[in-house]
């Protein structure tokens, strides 16, 4: 163990353990390759998950007060294919798809980044250090994308259950939000993003790392079957669902139609609470487990795939 590689090891040792690692299976990823395969898997994951999305959201909104419109899963699914038809399960997707793609491209990108400094000189990050590393990657995708994409998706869907319907497409519907609100009407809720992102990533991050490091042992460098990765994936996904569902429960309605309702984060919880009940926090709970478990094991999946792909054709060593 030399002393002055650990002193100056920010800087030489992603190449030193690139080099030292074989071909295609470097320790450490480059935060370019990170964002590029980020973007790819969660432009693909949201096209094939993105029906349970549009029912968890139209269960989150659908308050008890109203009364219910919908008596669960199924009957969301049956009303809205007899209105609107297949593609109406497809109703604010352009807005997810425009954010995903840089939602996974941050995720992934800050993740890499801050994980490259904090790993060990073997290359291995342990279980805390994920977790902190997740959580930076998670309020800094909150921030950048995904509070404005969310609130965007969350009037689309929420907008298509009114009786006349006001957004025409994503840009019609983007211009109008800002017309009517401003740019700040873009960011409503981002309180409550901020910590369900934060907590999502970290919790997600800390499982994947906590497994990863489990099923390689003592060999950083061991090599991980896609199919053991989707699994990994879809377990680290169930994990952040029942970790952190009332926090997208508040998120979805602070930035539903009705937000106006809500002083803050605060007392859209307490609301819920007083008037909905404990229970109301999980509403959405079912479809949002199928989406999520499907939608990390899918992106973990096609993100490692396609860095080993890279690492072929993009040489950062």
């Amino acid at each position: 163990m030399q002393d002055k590689g650990t002193f100056i090891s920010p800087f030489p040792r992603p190449r030193c353990l690139a080099a030292a690692a074989p071909a295609g299976k470097a320790k450490l990823t480059h935060p370019g390759k990170a964002i590029l395969a980020g973007g790819i898997a969660g432009g693909i994951e949201i096209c094939i998950t993105f029906p349970t999305e549009y029912v968890k959201t139209q269960l989150q909104l659908d308050e008890r007060a109203n009364p219910p419109k919908y008596r669960g899963i199924g009957d969301c699914v049956k009303q809205t294919v007899q209105s609107h038809g297949v593609k109406g399960l497809y109703r604010g997707l352009s807005s997810l798809l425009y954010g995903s793609i840089p939602k996974s491209a941050v995720r992934f990108g800050v993740f890499e980044f801050l994980s490259n400094r904090a790993k060990d000189e073997s290359g291995r990050l342990d279980s805390t250090r994920g977790l902190l590393c997740g959580l930076g990657a998670g309020v800094m995708e909150a921030v950048l994308v995904v509070c404005p994409m969310e609130t965007v998706k969350v009037k689309f869907i929420h907008d298509q259950t009114s009786a006349n319907p006001k957004y025409k497409g994503f840009f019609h519907g983007v211009r109008e939000i800002v017309r009517a609100q401003g740019l700040r009407g873009t960011y409503q809720g981002l309180t409550a993003t901020v910590l369900k992102q934060g907590s999502n990533q970290a919790i997600r991050f800390f499982v994947m790392t906590s497994l990863k490091n489990w099923y390689k042992g003592d060999n950083p460098n061991k090599a991980i079957n896609p199919l053991v990765t989707g699994v990994f994936g879809a377990i680290a996904g169930a994990a952040s669902v029942f970790g952190n569902t009332p926090l997208d429960v508040i998120k979805t309605r602070m930035q539903g139609l009705e937000a106006h309702k809500y002083k803050s984060t605060l007392d859209c919880a307490v609301k819920i609470l007083r008037y909905e009940g404990l229970a109301a926090f999980y509403k959405g709970t079912v479809p949002r487990l199928g989406r999520v478990c499907l939608d990390v094991a899918i992106v973990f999946i096609i993100y490692e795939e396609v860095v080993k792909v890279l690492n072929t054709v993009w040489k950062t060593d």
